[in-house]
């Protein structure tokens, strides 16, 4: 296709497209679609001149790894001309739409904190770990509902993650593809840690392993958990971006890359899916990024302070409206959280949520003195209701 994009008349490259395709691509009425628009980088200059020449069209452009094409391109996205939307794979909720629309339509918060929740709470669960197999992709979610085969879905991730590995061949050679491929295949057994350079490669210097994880988080591939003081809002204001801890881009592909089959899933039980491993962490990270729509970039932060003889760490922070709320993911009870004891003290926080397997509850837990906060308990799936 990279001829058609030669010019950057967009009429002319309507003329060209149509000609190649066999019908009008560009009629009153259509949306012109372009999709892995990556591998033509000349057409991500031209989208500009669509906005200004032909403002009628509606232009979709989509492509995975878009920032690995614009490294090797000295032009820059055409600000202004275009409108960005963040898509991250289908969450639990899209999930339960595609498979058990009952089940879909209970994933509502104001449902899911009433008594009349707790009758279906175990399908729930059982529902979300066959998520947690199949995960987000929208091809493996499509195989799933046409053959309920997790061979076959097993396959599809396969292949998406082998393409991932492919392509970075088409932006990188040699040395910096190997170490590139190496770095990607151990995203998906750090998810939840503190990133430590020499963890990823051991015979790179940490400058160019730190570039190449920048680089995956920039396309989309890994996302970055900055840690932050959480004194208030904006949160992103007292983020360190030194310290962080990654998300691989879906829960279902962390799993097939880490070895786990859908009985090795399927077999947790409740207490384990919550504490055991980083199922649990990535499930509630990857909704908790894009709660607040498409259109905005995703981000997310968590709470560390380390100290000379021990750590504490709050898995999750966010913002409710301007005021801090910390998010937990284990099932320990309220005595055990250490940690975000620890942060509801130094922050003077009133509230905060912790999911885990059991079904939704509120308690009120004592700090020093007078001193109390709100703890809400939800449901792990809950993560797919939360505003």
């Amino acid at each position: 296709m990279t001829p058609v994009f030669a010019s950057m008349n967009p009429m002319s490259i309507c003329s060209s497209a149509s000609a190649l395709l066999g019908r009008d691509v560009c009629a009153r009425g259509s949306v012109l679609f372009l999709d892995e628009i990556q591998t033509v980088p000349e057409a991500i200059a031209a989208l500009r001149y669509f906005y200004e020449e032909m403002p009628e069209l509606p232009v979709v452009a989509a492509g995975s790894l878009l920032e690995f094409a614009l490294a090797k391109h000295s032009f820059s996205m055409p600000v202004g001309r275009i409108e960005y939307l963040y898509l991250g794979p289908m969450d639990f909720r899209e999930f339960a739409d595609e498979t058990n629309p009952y089940l879909a339509k209970q994933l509502e918060l104001e449902f899911i904190r009433s008594k009349e929740s707790v009758p279906v709470h175990q399908e729930m669960i059982k529902l979300l770990k066959r998520y947690l197999s199949v995960g987000g992709m929208p091809e493996s979610v499509l195989r799933y509902k046409e053959t309920n085969s997790m061979q076959e879905v097993a396959s599809v991730q396969e292949q998406i993650l082998a393409t991932y590995v492919d392509d970075f061949a088409k932006y990188a050679n040699g040395r910096d593809l190997a170490a590139m491929q190496s770095i990607f295949r151990r995203i998906p057994t750090h998810v939840g840690k503190k990133v430590k350079y020499v963890n990823f490669a051991h015979d790179m210097k940490s400058r160019d392993v730190k570039s190449v994880l920048d680089l995956f988080a920039k396309a989309r591939v890994l996302a970055q958990v900055f840690n932050t003081d959480a004194s208030g809002i904006p949160i992103g204001a007292e983020e360190d971006r030194d310290v962080w801890k990654p998300l691989f881009l879906d829960v279902g592909l962390m799993n097939h890359a880490n070895g786990l089959g859908e009985l090795d899933v399927l077999s947790l039980s409740d207490s384990d899916l919550v504490n055991k491993g980083a199922i649990a962490e990535q499930f509630v990270g990857q909704h908790l990024l894009y709660r607040k729509g498409y259109s905005v970039a995703p981000t997310l932060h968590y709470w560390l302070r380390e100290g000379a003889s021990n750590n504490a760490e709050v898995d999750y922070v966010i913002d409710e409206g301007t005021s801090v709320l910390p998010v937990e993911v284990k099932a320990g009870k309220s005595g055990s959280l250490r940690a975000l004891r620890q942060m509801m003290m130094n922050k003077h926080l009133s509230r905060a949520v912790r999911f885990d397997a059991g079904v939704a509850g509120v308690q009120t837990v004592p700090l020093d003195g007078d001193a109390h906060y709100e703890l809400e308990t939800l449901p792990l799936y809950a993560a797919a209701a939360m505003p």
